[in-house]
């Protein structure tokens, strides 16, 4: 059985990236824009759109990539889940999601980013099984250290 840190530790850690080897692209800059490009897609077809995301933690090192966002509307309006395709459409249950937050493991290919493997609403560390760290490990130490 795997133990899993406090949320908390995981983005305290998020603030020491320079120990880790990982970067967050700054705010503005093409990676950036490209990883929330290549999440955009996943967030409308189950959220509806328009989407625009706070970013809780955004991770680059090399060709691998690892957001954790918060969808939202624009200008900060949060999203009712029950009135989304996820709900209506697919008949996830708005009770047993973390809301829409969205967590996201990303490769990039040339000079864009797809997502690979990602989960909205996970009330789990879905990130920290072994198939996943394998590859994306290194960006995210708290949990596959």
């Amino acid at each position: 059985m795997r133990i899993l840190p406090p949320l908390s530790l995981l983005f305290s850690l998020a603030l020491a990236a320079p120990a880790f080897g990982w970067e967050t692209p700054a705010k503005g800059s093409a990676d950036r824009k490209a990883m929330m490009d290549a999440l955009r897609p996943h967030a409308e077809w189950n959220l509806n759109a328009p989407v625009e995301f706070v970013v809780d933690t955004l991770r680059v090192e090399g060709k691998l990539g690892f957001a954790m966002v918060t969808p939202q509307r624009p200008g900060g309006k949060p999203i009712d889940l029950s009135q989304t395709p996820m709900v209506e459409r697919d008949g996830f249950d708005p009770a047993y999601m973390d809301g829409a937050a969205m967590q996201a493991l990303l490769q990039k290919q040339g000079k864009t980013w797809v997502v690979v493997h990602w989960q909205m609403g996970a009330s789990d560390v879905w990130w920290s099984e072994p198939q996943y760290c394998s590859i994306w490990g290194k960006l995210t130490p708290e949990v596959c250290g």
